[in-house]
């Protein structure tokens, strides 16, 4: 009795004196192949499971097969092909798991033939004679192997190897032990199979009579065929052909693809008419003929033109339009470069389609545009095989053939919203599409050419760069476009969006005329949005109503429009942002919120009762700032000698911090050095200036951190009317973000500890 390795097999069987080759491509059966290869007569124990869905030990049968692992071959695909050889059946015993395989002892199973078996041999000799005439498929090989046999359970074995059964139904041929029971079971399943075959050749003879009339039909019709060309009415299919033979020869591909189609169009030409293939290949020539093969646009050689059509239709976006620039610019100089895979990233409605098809613009290029997003299905990427009926190419050919060109800028948006299911992943096929060394030989299986993509402009959006899957971020480049600001957005409206509602309403500048006070009372009253989208919706509504009063009252030929008209027209403000307090409060610091609708301040507020020394937080704080607040006050607690605070306090009291609008979710790693400040506020009785604002995250060892979003978090302060702003050291290179006028009505201070937070609020 020997303890081996378990081979599970879930789609075949294997029976003594057989041999098999299997290939596998998964690690974990290579792996297990590998060990029997390094023991000693290779041997091994194969069992096919009860129950396939669950592989567990309850599963295990009693009986297997005791298998030799005869050859072991690593191929070019990756995958590992072996050739096992079925030895006996044997006996299951004391199966245990040994890591991630099992492992099981065996004993050999002795089986007495008596005169009832050789009985059942020499039936089953005859039967299987019978049904080798019956059913050619099955062939003569099995007769001479049949020579010098007299063992029933080797006969059982042999013929149970060789019919065409189903996986479950020769399960049992493995672990049923008396080869009577076999001999029975062979002669009910070789019966079931000859009347199958009897039933097939009936219906073979009633189909052959069918074809009979199909043939004259088809000679019928050759007839009329010939009549309609004598009277001028000639067949549409011959016409296609005719058509088709045109355009091939006009034609601009490779010789491999010509030929191609035109096998498919002799293909077509012979086909019955009322063949039901007729329609998919005259499908399949139609995109073949009308793809762009080798059909390019020449990009515009003027950089200067290029980048005044950028800088007209989008406002800012430096980063972006300075990649576009450089690659024309190597691409002139070497004539020979990859197109670039772009990946703007950023909230919604900040621009990132518009950019991309202002992108296709100036560089004189077509642009397709497909949305991958909630895409489940790979077919959707790299089409469907042409056996299915209504099968079509991908999306990305059929964009390709949409654009009309082979270097188009081809668009691909929403980018991070693809989803894996049974399906496919559809991310995966992305990656031929979107990475450089394969996509000159992109392979749709509809199309089953390759298509030449490298000189295609890829440009992918996402709202959320985490949510793009790795392999594809890899291929990337990524240029993350963040949430416009308020004074960007005025310059936006003024530039671009107010002259297009004035020409969409029908409209002159003559006619009206919106001030600055009344554009920004509208972004920040009427719109929270990273984009302009909505300060588009109410612009558009604006002017509505204002058309509708010059046809009600004529009047008023002219509207200036101030932020009284704004609030008279598009209703009661809908959005406030939080002001600053008009007195100095203990225990009351500006912290600085960022947000993707743009910036705030946040003012945190602390208190203290008598109790127990409990920390109460409250304000809909995340995991992150409720640690910041344990960490300010350990922090407070560790110096309080230094600050002067007296230690009863901290056992003697509740501390209560609250931020306020407790419905809204607040989280970041940027509130510490203001909870800190707000607590030391508390704790000395003494006010901090309600002018001043701090944002920085801090360490139990006093050390401020970095912060993102200084930007939108200043431009949030400079609205609340905040004089000073202590930001981390680390932040210093950040300021050159923030608009000019904004930067000179402000006082920056920098600092690298919290001592240096306290000396300026508590002792300077």
């Amino acid at each position: 009795m020997n303890k081996l390795l378990v081979l599970i097999i879930n789609d075949m069987v294997i029976f003594p004196n057989n041999e098999v080759r299997i290939e596998y491509d998964n690690n974990y059966d290579k792996q297990m192949v590998d060990i029997v290869d390094h023991i000693e007569d290779n041997l091994m124990l194969i069992v096919n499971p009860i129950d396939n869905s669950d592989i567990r030990l309850t599963s295990f049968p009693k009986y297997g097969i005791l298998g030799r692992l005869k050859l072991k071959m690593n191929v070019p695909n990756g995958k590992t092909r072996i050739v096992i050889e079925g030895l006996d059946r044997v006996s299951l015993s004391s199966i245990v798991e040994d890591g991630y395989y099992f492992r099981a002892n065996y004993s050999e199973i002795d089986i007495l033939e008596d005169d009832e078996c050789k009985n059942y041999f020499h039936i089953l000799v005859k039967e299987l004679e019978h049904y080798v005439t019956k059913i050619p498929t099955m062939g003569n090989a099995i007769m001479s192997q049949l020579s010098g046999m007299d063992s029933l359970s080797e006969l059982c074995d042999l013929i149970a190897s060789f019919l065409p059964l189903k996986y479950e139904d020769k399960k049992k041929y493995v672990t049923t032990i008396q080869p009577i029971e076999r001999a029975k079971y062979l002669l009910e399943d070789m019966n079931r199979e000859l009347k199958f075959a009897e039933l097939e050749q009936k219906i073979e003879r009633e189909v052959e009579k069918e074809l009979d009339k199909t043939q004259k039909e088809y000679f019928l019709r050759e007839k009329i065929k010939l009549m309609q060309k004598e009277i001028g009415d000639d067949n549409n299919k011959d016409t296609d052909v005719e058509r088709l033979n045109k355009k091939i020869s006009k034609l601009k591909c490779s010789s491999k693809v010509k030929e191609k189609i035109k096998r498919e169009l002799d293909r077509y030409d012979s086909l019955n008419s009322n063949s039901p293939e007729l329609g998919m290949i005259r499908e399949y020539l139609d995109w073949m003929v009308n793809l762009p093969w080798n059909h390019y646009t020449k990009d515009t050689d003027d950089l200067v033109k290029v980048k005044n059509i950028l800088d007209s239709s989008h406002y800012a976006l430096g980063e972006v339009k300075d990649r576009i620039l450089e690659y024309l610019a190597v691409k002139q100089n070497t004539n020979n470069l990859r197109s670039p895979i772009l990946c703007l990233v950023g909230p919604p409605g900040v621009g990132k389609t518009s950019l991309a098809l202002s992108i296709a613009k100036s560089l004189n290029r077509q642009a397709a545009k497909i949305s991958v997003g909630g895409i489940n299905d790979e077919a959707e990427i790299v089409g469907h095989r042409r056996t299915y009926i209504g099968a079509n190419p991908g999306r990305i050919i059929q964009g390709i053939r949409k654009a009309g060109t082979a270097n188009p800028v081809f668009i691909i948006d929403e980018i991070d919203k693809m989803t894996k299911d049974i399906k496919g992943d559809p991310a995966s096929s992305l990656l031929e599409v979107l990475d450089p060394e394969q996509n000159s030989k992109f392979s749709d299986h509809y199309i089953e050419e390759d298509f030449d993509l490298s000189n295609v402009m890829f440009i992918a959006t996402a709202n959320y760069v985490e949510q793009i899957p790795y392999e594809l971020r890899d291929r990337l480049e990524i240029i993350t476009i963040s949430s416009y600001t308020e004074y960007e957005k005025l310059d936006i409206a003024k530039r671009h969006l107010i002259p297009k509602q004035l020409d969409e309403h029908g409209l002159t500048s003559l006619q009206v005329q919106i001030d600055d006070d009344a554009i920004m009372s509208i972004i920040q009253n009427y719109t929270k949005e990273a984009g302009v989208r909505e300060l588009e919706r109410n612009i558009a509504t604006l002017f509505r109503k204002i058309v509708k009063n010059i046809l009600l009252n004529k009047d008023v030929l002219f509207y200036k429009i101030d932020t009284a008209l704004v609030e008279e027209l598009l209703g009661k403000k809908k959005y406030f942002y939080t002001e600053n307090d008009t007195v100095n409060e203990i225990g009351v610091v500006n912290g600085m919120a960022y947000t993707v609708f743009g910036g705030d301040i946040l003012p945190i507020e602390a208190t203290l009762f008598k109790g127990k020394g409990n920390l109460i937080l409250t304000g809909s704080l995340g995991e992150v700032m409720q640690e910041s607040c344990h960490i300010a006050l350990d922090y407070v607690k560790a110096n309080m000698d230094t600050f002067g605070i007296d230690a009863s306090l901290f056992e003697e009291n509740d501390i209560h911090i609250h931020v306020p609008e407790g419905a809204v979710n607040k989280d970041g790693p940027s509130a510490g050095g203001t909870i800190t400040t707000a607590l030391i506020s508390l704790l000395k009785k003494q006010f901090v200036d309600k002018n001043i604002a701090m944002t920085g995250e801090i360490t139990l060892r006093g050390r401020i951190l970095a912060i993102g979003g200084l930007k939108e978090k200043v431009i949030g302060a400079h609205r609340a009317n905040i004089k000073k702003v202590i930001i981390p050291f680390e932040n210093e290179k950040d300021l050159d973000e923030i608009p000019v006028e904004i930067r000179n009505d402000i006082e920056f201070i920098t600092v690298r500890n919290y001592s240096e937070i306290y000396h300026i609020i508590f002792e300077g």
